[in-house]
């Protein structure tokens, strides 16, 4: 055990160490920015039993499945950057940012599993402040 933790500080060296100072501070960046358009962007009543989507309705079926396709290793890198956020120490929004991902996704049943984590009251509230900033309505809840 005592092995590992020697080499793991032989490693250890400055630059190694502004590297991973970089690309948590990129991901987290990039984390904040795209929920912060996602969050701005989708309608008010996206969250609505009632609201029915449809993506990219008017494309040729090939450009609107490379589009999907896109839009869904997308999401998967969300929610995996999202659980990388949750973990204990790590900051940044965990919860909104695997709640974008899950957004981004086509899978059956992500409707409740969406409700599920937008109805928190911290989630909410900071998902309607953004909106207030940006001039939009609050979010619509069933």
């Amino acid at each position: 055990m005592t092995e590992w933790l020697d080499s793991f500080w032989q490693t250890l060296t400055p630059g190694n160490v502004l590297l991973g100072v970089g690309l948590f501070l990129l991901s987290l960046g990039f984390s904040f920015a795209a929920i912060a358009v996602v969050m701005v962007k989708i309608p008010k009543n996206y969250f609505s039993s009632h609201y029915q989507q449809d993506f990219m309705p008017d494309s040729p079926w090939i450009v609107r499945w490379g589009a999907v396709a896109a839009k869904n290793l997308f999401g998967v890198f969300l929610i995996l950057l999202g659980l990388a956020l949750s973990l204990p120490g790590v900051p940044g929004q965990g919860l909104l940012t695997i709640l974008l991902g899950i957004i981004m996704l086509d899978i059956p049943g992500k409707r409740p599993l969406e409700a599920r984590i937008i109805k928190r009251p911290n989630v909410l509230a900071a998902v309607n402040k953004l909106r207030a900033r940006f001039d939009k309505p609050p979010l619509e809840l069933d």
